[in-house]
């Protein structure tokens, strides 16, 4: 037991941070009701109707696979940068990887995931 003592005084300690930093922001923050508050944050112009609309999910799944090659493309960076000494399985690895986005870029089309309307 005495090997696990370390690992569960920081489980406690993290518990206790965190309980406190969240405890201690509601206890000292700002209860301002003044009307300001109320106003929409920084957009400058008020708003006219309902402001709570519903978007296409076509909006998200747009996003969401910039995010995914985006962020993909950038492992392509540090293979290119030392492709030379990484020789003949690091290259078919990276074919892989790219036959993997391929095929997840075609079901994404073939989905419809790529069409505005």
């Amino acid at each position: 037991m005495s090997d696990w003592a370390g690992v569960l005084m920081f489980l406690v300690v993290a518990a206790i941070f965190g309980a406190g930093g969240i405890i201690a922001s509601f206890v000292i923050h700002p209860r301002s009701k003044a009307k300001q508050k109320l106003e929409a944050y920084e957009c400058g112009v008020p708003s006219i109707g309902n402001t709570w609309i519903q978007f296409r999910s076509s909006y998200f799944l747009y996003a969401l696979m910039f995010v995914i090659f985006d962020v993909e493309t950038i492992f392509l960076y540090p293979w290119a940068i030392k492709f030379q000494s990484l020789g003949s399985f690091a290259f078919i690895e990276m074919i892989i990887f790219l036959f993997i986005l391929i095929v997840g870029l075609w079901y994404a089309w073939k989905e419809g995931a790529m069409e505005w309307i």
